[in-house]
């Protein structure tokens, strides 16, 4: 799927979405999910290859043709794959949606979600100059984005986001690093504290938790942890060693809608406000994101963003538009609350891999 434009961060950059979409049919309903893995192993191990692996050759043997009653129950399932957290969350969004078709119930209403809308803000890849970021920027926030993240890497850090604060006062704006720095750039991060920044996200190494407790330490602007956090234990690690301020929840990375919400609850005991996160999803899986942010303790404007950021096609029949205030509304029909636009779905597709119970 080609992007509206090109998204760079500080592991690569991407002027298509390649991904794998799960339809799973069940006593004559379809489930659809995403598995947010893209084709390059930049943010995590996981590609749309690898996905089709552990799909074909190991997840879906487990689960065709077995009665799985629930999300829980799912990842018994699959509690024998160790990791390609990605591929089991594809699945299991399906797995919910087939449940709230099933009950007749939004995935809101499944969740236990109060909002109707929920904030969201937009995430602004690195651009080719400064003046050209903050003239992109002014274009976001000229559509109704109260809320704006720059993507950060060495060279393009401090200077960027002043740049955008200079613009732009009063924003709230904060910025994600990918994983490219160490504790040794503390000082060239450390200007950035001045800039009255929501918070910085994931600094430090992707597998790191203990030294971003260090650089917290150090830092008054909250950090935020995004890939370090791939589990609810591990989430448990970062509240207890104090390495953040904030964690981003994203489905996909967890593991599933399940673990998402079950580290939504971890945080909210314990009184750490967390948001969610987006990985270029197509209209399924920004339908599952828009569910999963009507919990009460996303507090934080979520990288959701409009249909249009990203696609001028997308794979739904609903597009998901920015509302005046910088909310989009959450989907209120049975299960994710989307229809598939066949037409646009085939034009799309590179492969299908189709299975079939025994009868």
């Amino acid at each position: 799927m080609p992007l509206v434009s090109p998204f760079e961060t500080s592991f690569g950059r991407e002027t298509d979405r390649e991904c794998v979409l799960v339809e799973i049919q069940s006593e004559g309903l379809t489930g659809y999910g995403e598995c947010v893995a893209s084709r390059d192993p930049g943010y995590n191990y996981e590609t749309t290859g690898t996905n089709l692996h552990i799909l074909s050759d190991f997840i879906i043997p487990l689960v065709l043709g077995k009665d799985i009653k629930d999300a829980a129950d799912f990842q018994a399932f699959v509690s024998g794959i160790r990791g390609h957290h990605l591929a089991k969350a594809g699945v299991e969004m399906a797995i919910w949606d087939l449940l709230g078709k099933r009950s007749g119930k939004p995935l809101r209403e499944l969740f236990g979600g109060k909002r109707e809308k929920v904030e969201v803000g937009v995430s602004v890849g690195i651009q080719s100059t400064t003046p050209g970021l903050v003239r992109s920027v002014t274009d976001y926030v000229d559509q109704g984005y109260a809320r704006v993240k720059i993507k950060i890497k060495p060279g393009r850090d401090v200077e960027d986001a002043s740049a955008v604060r200079r613009e732009f006062p009063k924003l709230r704006l904060q910025v994600d690093a990918n994983s490219a720095y160490t504790l040794d750039d503390v000082n060239r991060l450390k200007p950035m504290d001045a800039l009255d920044l929501l918070l910085i996200e994931q600094p430090l190494f992707e597998d790191d938790i203990w030294d971003h407790h260090k650089l917290q330490e150090q830092f008054k602007t909250p950090i935020c942890l995004d890939e370090s956090v791939v589990s609810p234990r591990h989430a448990r690690y970062a509240i207890e060693m104090k390495a953040c301020r904030i964690i981003n929840i994203k489905a996909g990375r967890l593991g599933g809608l399940s673990q998402a919400i079950m580290v939504h609850d971890l945080c909210a005991e314990n009184q750490m406000p967390v948001w969610c996160g987006g990985m270029l999803e197509t209209g399924i899986g920004r339908a599952s994101n828009l569910a999963l942010a009507s919990l009460p303790n996303f507090v934080l404007p979520g990288d959701i963003s409009a249909s249009d950021r990203y696609y001028s096609r997308d794979v739904t029949n609903e597009t998901f538009t920015l509302n005046p205030d910088s909310t989009i509304t959450v989907p209120n029909g049975p299960g994710l609350g989307i229809t598939v636009n066949d037409d646009a779905l085939k034009s799309f597709t590179m492969n299908k891999v189709s299975f079939v119970a025994n009868s």
